[in-house]
């Protein structure tokens, strides 16, 4: 009796898989596919305490130039659709600022700049965003950006000290891209 139940519901289940209805599969929608994935990166973090400031006096108290490679692999050169720098500018020192950051080309004519003036503390964090792209400024900028320099200038005095535990000034860079993979 077991088996003739058995035969009875094997044989309804095969008639019922070749009775079902399934669609034909697509397989070229994969022509249609379109990836566009963001990808996200620091770019470059300055930190100078209070003490470095004096002890430069005022004018520069750093300058540095940094290779920036993100464009130069011509996969993400040419697949670039847009993208965003943040910088966030953060100062607890006593020291009016002026920080410049250049981005430069191969023969270090400069393609792009940002200036920041910073007030003495207590100052808000600031933060900047900058777009590329279709909204923003031109892509091309950062495609045939090779360096980028960053310059920070101590417009106040050369002496004062914050009351405030390891006083300095924090200049952070990130970016967010969205590269067309498809």
């Amino acid at each position: 009796m077991k088996n003739l139940v058995f035969c009875v519901f094997l044989i309804a289940i095969i008639l019922g898989v070749l009775s079902s209805c399934a669609d034909d599969q697509n397989f070229e929608q994969f022509d249609d596919l379109s990836v566009e994935p963001t990808v996200a990166s620091s770019i470059f973090y300055f930190e100078s305490d209070e003490a470095t400031i004096n002890f430069a006096g005022s004018g520069a108290f750093y300058s540095e130039v940094f290779t920036f490679e993100a464009f130069n692999e011509a996969f993400v050169s040419e697949n670039v659709l847009d993208g965003v720098i943040t910088y966030e500018v953060e100062n607890t020192t006593t020291k009016e600022l002026n920080i410049t950051i250049d981005f430069l080309d191969a023969d270090g004519n400069v393609l792009d700049s940002e200036f920041f003036a910073i007030q003495p503390a207590p100052a808000a964090i600031l933060e900047r965003q900058i777009a590329y792209g279709d909204t923003g400024r031109s892509l091309d900028i950062l495609r045939n950006t090779t360096n980028i320099r960053v310059r920070g200038d101590n417009v106040g005095d050369a002496t004062s000290t914050s009351s405030l535990s390891e006083p300095k000034i924090i200049l952070r860079s990130s970016a967010e891209f969205r590269l067309k993979l498809r």
